[in-house]
């Protein structure tokens, strides 16, 4: 959520930030500011009146000392009225500072100067690619067809038992999957993040704290007898632990990960692009989230784009880093780099992973602050990013692996698989 202070002091400037997602935010911020003004106006006559009542406790108080007891009483009958009308404003105060909420939810994050405008990913600027394709002497299999032939995932089981978009991995396809899991995690403590293994289930405060609610509601699962959220990605937990949260100086940088399924209902998703491994309902990722002061965040985002660019050049995989152009950039990020990986057998690429920074968005619903030099409060930036989300890594692996008698696996996972070759 953008700072109203900020949306005050920077009203054009936002409004212009805002064209690069092809989003006009005029009549929105127009509204804020309308309603704003409404309320400061409503916040200063109840102080007004809150001064009067204190003055007029303080006079009753000399009355009584001084023996003028009707005097009292009638100063006291005039607090009784002074009263109904600070309950008045106190709730009129309320509900306009409701609406200014409301109406703040609805606007996006304002992009980075580097974001270019856009309006999808056709728009998006590659950065940097990594590696060649593989070439094969034979016709390579898809991930799917290879699953099905050496028995690692079973598609049709996860459908009998829930649904389409839940697999059950088996054999050396779940050992493959608790490999990669273990490799990810150990990386990132290797590089200093604290891991932790948060609930997957999250309350609605939690859900507006890092932005899923209520841009993304309809792409959550509900659960409506506890007004709970399955979570889509372990950055809501991670990211919620520093929910109204003061630290106490400056001198912090805050590194930590965690390992979840992740839930998304991703409605009106078809057709061959969300064929096996490509697009699930629940899948397993593993998340980096840093809490940085301000002047850190930049190479708090070159260090996350540096971890999983290592992770993916140790298992061996082709990759391009995007830089998402304004349009295609989540609504809580300032800017965001994806993560592609080619599919040898699909020749196409898959995304693998996002590293996103969210400047004082997330940390201002959440109120997420420290005390700065001058001992004064002042909002943290957050990013987070995927280290990494597993099912189109497994497919990626599988397909650009793959020899004519089996897949060869990563070096690096070999004292996680206890196997060499599938």
């Amino acid at each position: 959520m953008l700072e109203i202070q900020r949306i005050r002091n920077e009203k054009e400037e936002i409004i212009e930030g805002l064209k690069k997602r092809h989003f006009d935010a005029t009549p929105i911020v127009d509204e804020i500011l309308s309603v704003d003004e409404q309320w400061r106006t409503k916040k200063a006559e109840l102080e007004s009146v809150a001064s009067k009542m204190n003055q007029i406790s303080k006079q009753i108080g000399m009355l009584f000392g001084q023996g003028k007891v009707e005097e009292a009483n009638a100063a006291k009958a005039q607090t009784s009225e002074f009263k109904a009308q600070e309950a008045s404003l106190k709730s009129e105060v309320d509900e306009l500072d409701k609406a200014i909420t409301n109406l703040m939810y609805q606007l996006p994050n304002v992009p980075n100067a580097l974001v270019k405008a856009g309006k999808s990913e056709l728009d998006n600027e590659t950065i940097e690619e990594f590696g060649t394709t593989p070439t094969f002497d034979f016709t390579p299999l898809p991930h799917w067809d290879i699953t099905d032939k050496f028995n690692l995932i079973d598609f049709e089981l996860g459908v009998k038992i829930t649904g389409a978009g839940f697999p059950v991995y088996k054999g050396k396809g779940a050992k493959l999957q608790r490999a990669l899991i273990s490799f990810f995690l150990e990386e990132a403590e290797k590089h200093g993040y604290e891991e932790h293994i948060p609930p997957l289930v999250v309350n609605e405060a939690s859900g507006y704290g890092t932005g899923q609610l209520p841009d993304k509601e309809g792409q959550m699962y509900y659960i409506k007898e506890d007004d709970l959220y399955l979570i889509p990605t372990a950055e809501v937990p991670l990211t919620n632990i520093y929910r109204n949260v003061m630290l106490p100086d400056e001198n912090f940088s805050i590194k930590i990960t965690g390992f979840t399924p992740c839930f998304r209902r991703e409605a009106g998703s078809y057709g061959k692009d969300v064929r096996g491994l490509n697009r699930l309902h629940q899948f397993d990722k593993v998340e980096i989230v840093r809490i940085e002061h301000p002047s850190n965040s930049d190479k708090a985002l070159n260090e996350m784009i540096d971890h999983v660019k290592g992770l993916l050049e140790k298992l061996g995989l082709q990759y391009r880093v995007l830089r998402l152009c304004g349009g295609d950039t989540g609504f809580a990020a300032a800017m965001t780099y994806d993560f592609e990986v080619y599919s040898a057998a699909q020749e196409k690429w898959l995304e693998v992973s996002s590293v996103s920074r969210f400047d004082t968005f997330q940390s201002t619903r959440l109120k997420l602050r420290f005390k700065n030099a001058d001992k004064k409060s002042q909002l943290c930036h957050t990013l987070n990013g995927s280290a990494l989300a597993l099912p189109r890594i497994v497919a990626a692996l599988l397909e650009n692996h793959q020899t004519a008698d089996g897949v060869n696996i990563p070096e690096v996972l070999h004292k996680y698989t206890g196997f060499e070759k599938i």
